[in-house]
């Protein structure tokens, strides 16, 4: 992808796509024709299994106010208190906090290219399977990676944060 094919894009795709360039990523991001706000818009969008969507999920930490990242496999939810057992003490983040932290709506937060650096954990479920799916910045936009390749692209650690599946 050179210049000119970026700049046809949301700034916040734009900000992903350059991300992913630095670090030598092999796929840039796509825009979808209809939002994928929900790992289940999305997977639906891409033809995948809800489970391949690497939701972001930001927390807000309590002692310092900031941003925690939970990248979770879609078809699993955060365990709040597993989290807060690595972390600190979290809380629920709203819509202008996750702006203002990232620069991304909710919807659209990508696992990296963040406005100011967040605390990330990588939910190891991402890793059952070869390919996954993660927001590009902005909810029509993706881009395709593998479990192992978030952990190069945000230096984050894998860690056992969600809820066990009922």
């Amino acid at each position: 992808m050179c210049g000119s094919e970026l700049s046809s894009l949301p700034d916040g795709v734009q900000r992903v796509a350059r991300a992913l360039q630095d670090k030598g990523h092999p796929h840039t991001p796509v825009m979808l024709d209809d939002a994928a706000r929900t790992a289940q818009q999305a997977a639906d969008a891409l033809g995948i299994q809800v489970g391949q969507i690497a939701k972001s999920i930001i927390f807000r930490r309590k002692s310092d106010d900031a941003a925690v990242l939970v990248i979770t496999s879609g078809d699993r939810r955060v365990d709040e208190k597993k989290v807060d057992a690595i972390v600190g003490k979290t809380g629920r983040a709203d819509a202008e906090f996750v702006k203002a932290k990232t620069g991304f709506t909710i919807g659209g937060v990508s696992p990296l290219a963040h406005a100011q650096p967040p605390v990330t954990l990588i939910d190891r479920e991402l890793f059952r399977f070869e390919e996954i799916w993660a927001a590009a910045g902005h909810p029509h936009g993706v881009f395709k990676l593998r479990p192992q390749d978030l952990e190069t692209l945000t230096g984050a650690p894998v860690a056992d944060v969600v809820q066990v599946p009922a």
